[in-house]
C-alpha cells in the first residue's frame, strides 16, 4: 500500500509541476506573438534596415566621390591602376579588375 501511496505523489508531484512549466511556456509564447509585440519588433528592423541603407548610401557616396576626385589617399578601383595584359586574381581565381576596390592610406613624411 506505501508503495502505491509513494508512486501516486511523485506521479501528482510531477504532474503539478510540469504542468506549471508548460503554462510558463504557453504564457512567454502568447507574450512574445501579441500584436503590440510583433509592431515593437517590427518597427524596430524597419529602423535597423533604413540605418543600414543609410550607412550603405553614405559609403558609397565617399567611393565615388573619391573616385571622382582622385585624390592620393582615396578610393580607387584596381582597373585604374591595371595596364593592358595585366590579371588580377583572389584566393588563385581570376577576377574581374572592376570587382576589386584599393584603399590606399598615404602617411605623410
Amino acid at each position: 500500500m506505501m508503495k502505491r501511496l509513494t508512486w501516486f505523489m511523485s506521479g501528482a508531484a510531477a504532474g503539478v509541476v510540469g504542468a506549471t512549466v508548460a503554462k510558463k511556456r504557453v504564457k512567454a509564447a502568447a507574450a512574445e506573438l501579441s500584436p503590440a509585440n510583433l509592431a515593437h519588433k517590427a518597427v524596430d528592423r524597419v529602423r535597423e534596415v533604413a540605418q543600414e541603407g543609410k550607412q550603405a548610401i553614405k559609403a558609397k557616396q565617399i567611393e565615388i566621390r573619391a573616385r571622382l576626385t582622385g585624390k592620393p589617399g582615396h578610393a580607387a578601383t584596381l582597373a585604374d591602376e591595371l595596364q593592358d595584359g595585366d590579371a588580377v586574381f583572389v584566393d588563385g581565381q581570376p577576377v574581374e579588375a572592376g570587382q576589386v576596390i584599393v584603399l590606399r592610406q598615404r602617411r605623410k613624411a
